[in-house]
């Protein structure tokens, strides 16, 4: 078996057992926990996501490029100056400063375990974090101790980092953290890839204020109970949306990377997948419209109906999400990462207009149809998009 194999085979094995650890485990919170205090978890994870990306520029990958360790070593060292800065800042909430100091923290040593191949380490912190996790809110909530769900989510990737420092981290450094720092090497590593901080930066906050925009703008609107729900509804819908799509992206990028760089038709790659994925999808889809509010009462207990009527609007854009997110290295195989941008502007408008209509009708219900809608149109687009960009493509390799 090849390293590509084993390794990837090893962490799409312990992501699995961690998102299974972390869908198992909601049962049991929803009936810990009221759906309020799973709205305010969902408005502090939000918060904690924006900074927590700004905390590292997205430096982390361009800590995996350099051909030598020293010029990673710099980067990592300027990513960390950046993450201390934001941590400080953040001090006034310090419960969200020591969340964004941990996770900034931990993305870091991610992306250096990659660059080291240290893949066992990443497998042992996602499997640690996801049964920390578990236990904590669990805990937590049979003794009614008060914002469980968000201490937990502190705790358990904290605990999960220290543990991992002395399984890996030690080892992985030796050699680095006796390294003094050099002001001047530090300014050329962030001058040659100022292009992280620069264009991926923004896209990434575009697409994760995108992504919280329920939270950040329905919340003065609406009660907790009703964000809590629709948090619920969004990790119930995706955790295995996102578990299949991640794996599948992983396979197609390698493919169509490969048959472009030899000049060979990838219609046939293109074609199977989203025919397949749409046979699939569309009938499972269209089955679960009529069980949903049941299935969520009965899986997250009485109550929670709702979650699974919120659901059923988002099906639409769960099926275009499980079509386009497995095919979306089509914009960086072809460069066309400019108007991938473009189409994340153009969603980011479209989910601000759709819950508009929530807004001014004060009905939730609305804003979540019409952040759905949103989503599912532009993506829709972006199918469009990606099935031109194959087809001038195939159309290129039959001229020459």
């Amino acid at each position: 078996m090849s390293n590509l194999v084993r390794n990837s085979a090893k962490l799409l094995s312990a992501n699995v057992i961690a998102q299974a650890i972390g869908l198992v485990i909601y049962p049991l919170l929803t009936r810990l926990y009221l759906p309020d205090d799973f709205g305010e978890l969902n408005i502090f994870l939000s918060m904690g996501g924006i900074i927590t990306l700004l905390s590292t520029a997205e430096l982390q990958y361009a800590i995996v490029l350099p051909k030598d360790d020293h010029k990673a070593w710099n980067l990592l060292q300027c990513a960390l100056i950046v993450l201390t800065i934001t941590t400080i800042a953040t001090l006034w909430k310090p419960l969200l400063a020591l969340y964004v100091f941990v996770m900034g923290v931990w993305t870091l040593l991610n992306y250096w375990y990659t660059r080291q191949q240290q893949f066992s380490a990443i497998a042992r912190y996602q499997i640690g974090q996801s049964i920390s996790s578990a236990a904590l809110k669990s805990g937590m909530g049979y003794i009614h101790l008060g914002s469980g769900l968000i201490w937990g989510s502190i705790l358990a990737p904290l605990l999960s980092l220290v543990s991992n420092w002395f399984y890996a981290g030690k080892q992985s450094f030796s050699g680095h953290l006796k390294t003094p720092w050099k002001k001047t090497e530090l300014t050329t590593a962030i001058r040659e890839y100022k292009n992280f901080p620069c264009y991926n930066l923004p896209r990434s906050l575009v697409n994760n204020l995108g992504g919280n925009l329920p939270t950040l703008i329905l919340a003065p609107v609406f009660s907790l109970a009703e964000l809590g729900f629709f948090g619920m509804a969004l990790t119930l819908a995706f955790r295995p949306i996102n578990m299949i799509s991640a794996s599948i992206y992983q396979v197609l990028f390698q493919q169509f990377s490969e048959y472009v760089n030899r000049r060979e038709s990838i219609r046939p790659i293109f074609r199977k997948y989203v025919t397949n994925a749409a046979l699939i999808a569309i009938p499972c889809f269209a089955i679960l419209w009529w069980f949903l509010p049941t299935l969520c009462g009965w899986l997250l207990g009485e109550g929670w109906e709702t979650c699974g009527t919120y659901i059923r609007w988002m099906l639409p854009w769960l099926l275009c999400s499980l079509l386009v997110a497995p095919i979306c290295s089509l914009s960086d195989v072809f460069g066309q990462q400019k108007k991938g941008f473009l189409f994340e502007l153009l969603l980011f408008v479209a989910r601000i207009s759709g819950m508009s209509i929530g807004l001014f009708t004060h009905q939730f219900i609305h804003a979540v149809i019409g952040y759905s809608i949103g989503n599912a149109f532009v993506m829709a687009l972006q199918l469009i998009w990606y099935t031109s960009l194959v087809h001038r493509y195939e159309l290129a390799q039959k001229g020459n």
